[in-house]
């Protein structure tokens, strides 16, 4: 009996030692129930704490709830972030595969409508070009035959006439040849119709020039256009090979937009000497330059805001230098710095003079280039009379080209500004 009122005493206590947790749940306290047990026979027995409430249970279920949810918003951020990192993996990867491709396709549909348009525009302007040129030789012809029909027809009228006086009824055809004569083309006619032809030839001849102040000299298909007086503004040649030269030919189709004292076409210079070779126009004249300032030759009254084919042409053997104009030409001196040997390895440049340290160093304004070149070529000889003819408005002017520099085969570089127009 004593062990069973033990037993009771200890399971009293064990509800008593009871409590509850952060999660509302039940803790029991075993170690304080048996100490109290053993050593403490007289404590006395206390109800069991009550049921937790309604409040306590609600507040639980907030707690829960709110982890539950702080839990799923964290799951969710890193689905989110692992997903949009491999959609800009593939996005890098579809750029870095097609963007390549799609720039090729449009470069080349460019490339395909420009060279459309630029055959278009060549065919109109041939086509316009030799309807003109028909229609005013057609124009001469008619004036020629209509001359000389009427010259045909007086002369004969007047030998019938003169006839007619010796026969008995010349009087009647004296009148009858009088008549028709009358009704022929008179003087006045022919002069009313010559200054219409003249006034349309003006016509013709304005329109032409208008039109080929716009298109290229003949065989040439681009040109660099300088479009300003500038410092900036310039175009550097690199020939594939460079070597002394002991004569050479240069030649250049150009139209300027204005000269000044001194504007440069073309320039070649060493770092010892930077007037190698120079051609410059300098108001009306055109000057050619070997060695030095000194030895130069001067063509005047030059015309250089229309296209115009310039040559030059030089030997040390005897010094012998000229200047060609339009296949004409325009001056020959001897002794321009016989002896001298143009150097390699010097700086050639289109639109401004060789000048500084290096390409493009220390230009001056006042020196620029402002209008249009093309057709830019030199030679390592002296070319004939026969040769630079044929490179003077033929069908393959621009297709001729030097050994040294040659026009769409050495590279012409621009800077600053300038351009290559078609």
């Amino acid at each position: 009996m004593t062990f069973l009122a033990l037993l009771l005493c200890a399971l009293s206590c064990l509800c008593s030692a009871q409590g509850y947790d952060e999660n509302g749940e039940i803790q029991v306290s075993y170690t304080n129930a048996i100490d109290n047990v053993l050593f403490d026979e007289e404590v006395p027995l206390i109800e069991c704490q009550k049921e937790r409430t309604r409040w306590d249970k609600v507040f639980t279920m907030l707690e829960n709830s709110q982890m539950k949810e702080n839990m799923l918003l964290q799951s969710i951020d890193e689905i989110i972030r692992v997903e949009l990192q491999s959609v800009r993996a593939e996005m890098l990867q579809f750029v870095s595969t097609f963007a390549n491709t799609c720039t090729n396709t449009i470069e080349r549909s460019m490339s395909q409508i420009t060279s459309h348009m630029d055959k278009t525009l060549s065919t109109h302007s041939e086509q316009s070009k030799w309807s003109d040129l028909a229609h005013r030789s057609k124009l001469g012809k008619m004036l020629e035959e209509i001359l000389l029909a009427n010259a045909n027809m007086s002369s004969r009228l007047d030998d019938l006439a003169s006839e007619c006086k010796c026969n008995s009824a010349g009087d009647q055809q004296t009148d009858l040849l009088r008549d028709i004569k009358s009704q022929m083309i008179t003087d006045h006619t022919v002069k009313s119709l010559l200054l219409e032809l003249q006034h349309t030839r003006t016509k013709m001849l304005i329109a032409y020039a208008q039109m080929a102040r716009r298109i290229l000299p003949a065989g040439c298909e681009m040109a660099l256009l300088f479009p300003s007086r500038s410092p900036r503004i310039y175009a550097s040649v690199h020939p594939a090979t460079q070597t002394t030269l002991h004569e050479f030919t240069t030649c250049i189709w150009v139209k300027a937009t204005d000269t000044l004292d001194k504007t440069i076409v073309f320039s070649y210079g060493t770092k010892r000497n930077p007037y190698e070779i120079q051609f410059y126009f300098s108001h009306q004249s055109a000057v050619f330059i070997v060695g030095t300032d000194e030895n130069k030759v001067v063509a005047e009254n030059v015309s250089s805001t229309q296209w115009g084919h310039f040559c030059n042409t030089w030997s040390s053997q005897d010094g012998a230098a000229s200047i060609w104009v339009n296949g004409t030409l325009k001056v020959q001196s001897l002794e321009v710095a016989p002896g001298h040997v143009i150097p390699d390895k010097g700086i050639m440049q289109l639109g401004q003079e060789k000048n500084g340290c290096c390409v493009g160093g220390g230009f001056d304004e006042t020196l620029s280039f402002s209008g249009k070149m093309t057709g830019f070529n030199i030679w390592d000889r002296v070319l004939s009379e026969k040769e630079i003819l044929a490179l003077n408005g033929g069908e393959d002017s621009c297709s001729i080209r030097g050994n040294v520099v040659g026009w769409g085969v050495t590279q012409v570089q621009p800077h600053g500004g300038a351009q290559y127009i078609f």
